[in-house]
């Protein structure tokens, strides 16, 4: 499990690789905030690599998006696979969150 954060202009892009479960959502977490400290406000995660999120992963990714909205800031995903938008779809977060198909179209809509 790895995360890797790069810049595309303006845009902070996470990109997640393997599960984002409970052993490592803090990870992420830390990741994005320290980001938010330093000034970031646009930020996509690309799901591309991953294949499972558990409730404590959905969790964080909730409170990421309050936080960034907090600062005026905006959190969007990309490339999530059938399964898992399918989740997002059975707990109502594809309403929180802009969903796009892949990290290119996440990024041109910004």
């Amino acid at each position: 499990m790895a995360f890797h954060l790069k810049k595309e202009g303006d845009v902070t892009v996470v990109d997640v690789d393997g599960q984002l479960i409970v052993g490592n959502r803090q990870e992420l977490k830390e990741k994005v905030l320290d980001e938010l400290e330093k000034g970031e406000r646009k930020f996509v995660i690309d799901f591309t690599n991953t294949g499972y999120i558990d409730s404590s992963g959905l969790g964080v990714l909730v409170s990421l998006s309050k936080k960034i909205r907090e600062q005026g800031g905006e959190l969007r995903l990309a490339s999530l696979n059938e399964d898992l938008r399918t989740l997002f779809e059975l707990t109502k977060l594809d309403t929180l969150f802009r969903i796009g198909e892949s990290q290119e179209e996440v990024l041109q809509e910004f």
